[in-house]
């Protein structure tokens, strides 16, 4: 049986692309040198899959940035801010996704949002009420014959008109509707120079389709493909869908004529019984997604065959693909050293992940598969019990009374007692967490993971660097200082090798967005807490200012949405198992003097279902409690923040104020500030810091800039409520940039602080 793979990971087997890029950023590449570089990743990753027989393989995958950003240019989706910087076509592509300070002008990035229910962001398309909707670029066209140019017929991958429509910014007061037939206009010659290609398939990614749509969007979604698959010509058409069913409009879709039709039979709960009810028609081919695409663990055989059995009694054309694109994955397992043979056995990173396609594919075509030796090899690992469970940790999760979850005395008494005890100023300043994590901070982590320098002098270049972070925020002015966390290589990592229950990788990066990747610790086993973490950097910091230094951790959620999560239990036990761990933790930095804690939750949203209906029976149930578990016990006195990172949180609102926190800050500086309307509708009454510029641009905001989004602040929000701060942690920026932004805020705070 053939197979596909809906895409691949881009950023190369030892994160190529990453250095590549951030080395033009810096000037110390061309772009000729990177145009180059990347075209031999891409033939790497098409030689790959050819040598894994993957019949289906995908081009334009690829991408220097992000795919919908590539698909805003592809469509001419431009503001005319990034036009006017008239740029080389790669500088503006930058710039629209990262900002741009310089001799040609000033201006803020792209919004960036999480893609649907995964840790990877996109740049959110803007589009404007003098945009022209029409085909300008030709990277799929040029991908597309550079593959083939190698012999390798690909398929060919794009966003879809109705997935980028609805996630597009618009102008106010329209709908995506009033742009329908100036990109249906634009995919019809799409469709059409990829006929005169002598183009095969092409793909197109509608997995706005498993989200709940409303009667207009279905309407939408006919009408757009009503208007394009007629002009297809010779090319066949793959619908693609991911992250879930499209039980919406499961018969709209099948009753287009498509020639494929992608479907998620992991994260689709409902996919299998649409398929049973409806059926599917016999001329078109169903690509059934049965290899997850999200997470590393291997896939169990004896779980899928019947499942690939089932699906194929039900459609005469089937073809086996992955759940999503591989993207969310690791690259390869070769690269791993350290994990033992045995913990090997149990993942599949991207590269293997083929392998694995290819055995599904022939031992479904097997008289008797368990007879093949690859099905015995598989079920080794299933018939065997793991190590790692601990009896303990899952008596005292089952031991939690609905008391562990509540925090007395209540908010408002809580926030009182605060203000008397921190004795703030009005609008109080501070940062998220994280200062830059400059060269030398990076190697002296790694000759200490080398065994090159001592734990003692590991810990005194630590120490001396807190001791540079405080001075500099005392100096600054800033009012609630954090250590700057230079012992942490990841919020979530680091955590993770200090717990009972995770295994690390090496080499295992996946990207989040852009040039930034990260490095998923693994939950093996029960997971939780032999020894005090953060105390000792934390109460040595705060020894050395007599203003509130914060304690930082990252929350049980977030800790289990950025590992690779277990199979063998349910998420809601993994969480509680973490929350118990981390709040050990917190009542350990409270007892050691610790008076304000910072829990982040940056990933909150990130597994929460996409449809609104499974919100509370799936998600939210547990979440929002496992957050409440981590503080409930620490005294009123004592503060607690909690930071969450780009997400839609407007829908959510009303649940993230029921974890009862006393300060929350929002990643909001890309989406224009949009959440403060949300909070003021809803009584919120958790104080906040909505970031007032935004870190993940290399431009220096301006004094009047940071004063005049502070003064929108508080239109909408009490200024005894209001925090000023950075939207995230400064980890990744330069210290120059962070310095004069850090110093602009503060000036900008102490202005409207004069006007109050």
């Amino acid at each position: 049986m053939t197979t596909s793979v809906i895409g691949y990971p881009r950023i190369g087997k030892l994160r190529e692309l990453k250095f590549a890029i951030e080395s033009y950023f810096k000037g110390d590449k061309s772009e000729n040198e990177l145009l180059g570089l990347a075209k031999t990743l891409r033939a790497t990753h098409w030689q790959q899959q050819v040598e894994n027989k993957i019949a289906y393989i995908s081009s334009n995958d690829f991408s220097f940035y992000d795919a919908v950003l590539d698909t805003a240019n592809l469509l001419n989706v431009i503001p005319k801010r990034y036009q006017q910087l008239t740029l080389p076509e790669l500088g503006q592509y930058f710039a629209m996704a990262r900002g741009y300070q310089g001799d040609k002008g000033d201006v803020h990035a792209l919004a960036m949002k999480k893609w649907f229910n995964t840790n990877y962001h996109y740049l959110v398309p803007e589009i404007e009420a003098t945009t022209e909707i029409k085909l300008v670029g030709t990277k799929p066209f040029d991908e597309y014959q550079e593959a083939k140019a190698l012999g390798i017929e690909t398929k060919p991958v794009i966003i879809g008109p109705l997935t980028f429509l609805k996630l597009a910014k618009l102008p106010a007061g329209q709908t995506y509707q009033s742009y329908q037939a100036q990109i249906v206009s634009a995919y019809q010659n799409i469709i059409t120079k990829f006929e005169q290609l002598g183009t095969k398939w092409v793909q197109i990614d509608e997995p706005i389709l498993v989200t709940d749509l409303s009667k207009e969007d279905i309407q939408s979604f006919e009408q757009i493909y009503q208007a394009i698959l007629p002009t297809k010509g010779s090319v066949k058409i793959l619908l693609q869908t991911y992250f879930g069913d499209i039980r919406d409009c499961y018969t709209n879709v099948i009753a287009q004529p498509f020639d494929g039709i992608g479907i998620d039979f992991v994260e689709g709960k409902e996919s299998l019984n649409l398929l049973q009810q409806y059926g599917f028609p016999s001329d078109k081919i169903l690509f059934a997604g049965v290899i997850n695409g999200k997470n590393i663990w291997r896939n169990n055989y004896a779980k899928t065959l019947p499942l690939l059995a089932q699906i194929k009694s039900n459609t005469s054309k089937l073809v086996i693909n992955t759940s999503c694109s591989l993207l969310h994955v690791p690259y390869t397992l070769q690269n791993e050293t350290k994990l033992t043979i045995a913990q090997k056995a149990y993942f599949t990173f991207a590269q293997e992940k083929l392998l694995e396609l290819a055995e599904l594919g022939q031992l479904i075509n097997e008289v008797d598969p368990k007879q093949h030796q690859a099905y015995k090899t598989n079920q080794t690992l299933f018939t065997r019990e793991r190590e790692g469970t601990n009896q303990n940790v899952r008596q005292k999760v089952a031991a939690l009374s609905p008391q562990d979850f509540v925090r007395l005395p209540e908010f408002n008494q809580r926030e009182k007692r605060q203000k008397q005890t921190l004795n703030l100023p009005v609008l109080p300043t501070t940062t998220i967490g994280s200062f830059p994590q400059t060269s030398d901070v990076r190697l002296n982590r790694a000759k200490f993971k080398k065994g090159e320098i001592s734990l003692e002098q590991y810990t005194a270049f630590n120490k001396q660097k807190i001791a540079e972070c405080i001075k500099l925020q005392e100096e600054i002015g800033l009012d609630v200082l954090v250590h700057g966390e230079f012992e942490r290589n990841d919020m979530v990592e680091y955590f993770g090798e200090s717990l009972n229950g995770f295994i690390f990788t090496e080499k295992a990066w996946v990207q989040s967005y852009g040039t930034r990747c990260v490095k998923p610790p693994v939950i093996w086993g029960d997971v939780s807490r032999s020894k005090p973490i953060t105390v000792e950097y934390s109460q040595y910091a705060q020894s050395l200012s007599n203003k509130p230094v914060k304690g930082m951790l990252t929350g049980p959620v977030t800790i289990l949405n950025w590992s690779f999560p277990r199979e063998d239990i349910s998420y809601k036990e993994s969480v509680f198992q973490i929350g118990l761990a981390i709040a050990d933790e917190v009542l350990d930095l409270e007892a050691a003097g610790i008076s304000v804690i910072q829990i982040d939750e940056a990933a909150l949203k990130e597994k929460l279902p996409l449809r609104k209906a499974d919100w509370l029976s799936e998600y939210l149930d547990w979440a929002i409690p496992a957050f409440r578990l981590v503080h409930s016990k620490v005294k009123a006195e004592t503060q607690i923040h909690t930071h969450m990172c780009y997400s839609e949180f407007t829908d959510i609102i009303k649940e993230i104020d029921q974890m009862d926190a006393d300060v929350i800050s929002f990643e909001a500086s890309r989406s224009n500030l949009e959440i403060i309307d949300v909070l003021k509708q809803n009584n919120f009454q958790t104080e906040v810091g909505p970031g007032v510029y935004d870190i993940h641009s290399p431009r220096v905001p301006s004094v009047n800039e940071i004063r005049q989004t502070i003064e929108k602040l508080l239109n909408k929000i009490d200024k005894q409520k209001l925090w000023v701060n950075p939207d995230c942690g400064l980890k990744t920026r330069g210290e120059k940039e962070v310095v004069a932004s850090l110093i602009n805020l503060v000036k900008a705070t102490l202005d409207v602080r004069l006007g109050l």
